[in-house]
């Protein structure tokens, strides 16, 4: 007995509703994702941001974000943040400067503090403005030295750690691959022979207006010396221990195993010996001989200036360093 008539009517309605259904689903899938709002605070597994700027810098704050999160993946390196940071960006470097409490600092992009990133907007570095690629590397640099902060401090005590701005910088540079952007190993042990009383290191303070990009270069080669000679863990151990109460004299005993002032010496020692070459100094190559008869008219050559001594020390100008805190 049949019943409710032919088969194909039947099953009209049900094929009607799936249909629906599938349209359904794929407009679902096709739609794009909406942007978060750029100042929505945006939480990561190893910290929390949040984003401060005007309706105008809206664009450049959505620039700052993805730089944020394009930027976490190297940081987790050194740990986790213990505060939430906040990212304001400032209109113009007029503005940067006076957040930063920094004036004269024409090349400055960004400042960093334990819970805070001062940033010019991306739109105002250049006529035309940032690429992604660059507020990528700079906030990455800048992220460095607030985690650095806040894995070796609290909030009340991060000021007091005498972090030298060789280990800072040399952090925030090596962390963002930064080693292209400044002089390199030769050009440093150059400055060092002409320069014999100056450390871009130990003294890197009262070279930096003059030297920028010398102090700069000399604590991202430091920086990566430390690392390759004793190991990302040790480095590590630098900020737990002065998380745990040591300043950085005491935390780089404890971590290291020697002394910052040994340790200055010995990288000092490597770069003016030119030891990233492998080797003792190649002498320079003799002067031509003259011919026995001589030319008419050819003055004799001087004498080729004597070479640096590959044997000899570099002056030590290292300031003795403070005793451990326990």
């Amino acid at each position: 007995m049949r019943v409710g008539g032919t088969g194909r009517r039947s099953l009209l309605p049900a094929l009607l509703a799936l249909l629906g259904t599938t349209l359904l689903l794929s407009a679902c899938a096709a739609a794009p994702k909406k942007a978060a709002e750029p100042s929505a605070p945006l939480a990561l597994p190893g910290g929390e941001f949040r984003f401060e700027h005007s309706a105008r810098d809206a664009q450049a704050a959505d620039m700052v974000r993805r730089a944020v999160e394009n930027a976490f993946p190297r940081l987790a390196r050194w740990g986790t943040f213990q505060e939430p940071v906040t990212l304001v960006i400032h209109p113009n470097h007029a503005a940067l400067e006076r957040a930063a409490r920094r004036s004269g600092y024409d090349f400055l992009r960004a400042w960093a503090r334990y819970e805070q990133v001062e940033v010019q907007s991306p739109r105002t570095w250049t006529r035309a403005g940032a690429t992604q690629k660059q507020v990528d590397e700079l906030l990455l640099h800048e992220l460095t030295h607030s985690l650095m902060w806040q894995a070796s401090a609290t909030v009340s005590d991060w000021t007091k750690k005498g972090i030298p701005l060789w280990f800072s910088e040399g952090m925030a540079s090596y962390t963002a691959g930064q080693g292209y952007r400044v002089p390199s190993l030769e050009d440093l042990s150059r400055f060092l022979h002409d320069h014999p009383q100056a450390d871009p290191l130990a003294r890197a303070e009262s070279l930096y207006e003059t030297e920028n990009a010398t102090v700069y270069g000399a604590a991202h080669h430091a920086f990566t010396f430390l690392m390759e000679r004793y190991g990302e863990r040790r480095v590590r151990g630098v900020l737990g221990a002065m998380r745990g109460g040591q300043d950085f004299t005491g935390g780089f005993l404890e971590a290291i195993g020697l002394p910052v002032d040994a340790f200055l010496r010995d990288f000092r020692r490597y770069v003016y010996l030119r030891g990233f070459k492998g080797g003792r100094l190649a002498p320079p190559p003799p002067p031509p001989r003259p011919e026995v008869r001589g030319v008419p008219g050819n003055p004799q050559l001087p004498a080729s200036p004597a070479p640096h001594s590959p044997t000899s020390a570099p002056p030590d100008t290292t300031p003795e360093a403070p005793s451990p805190t326990s």
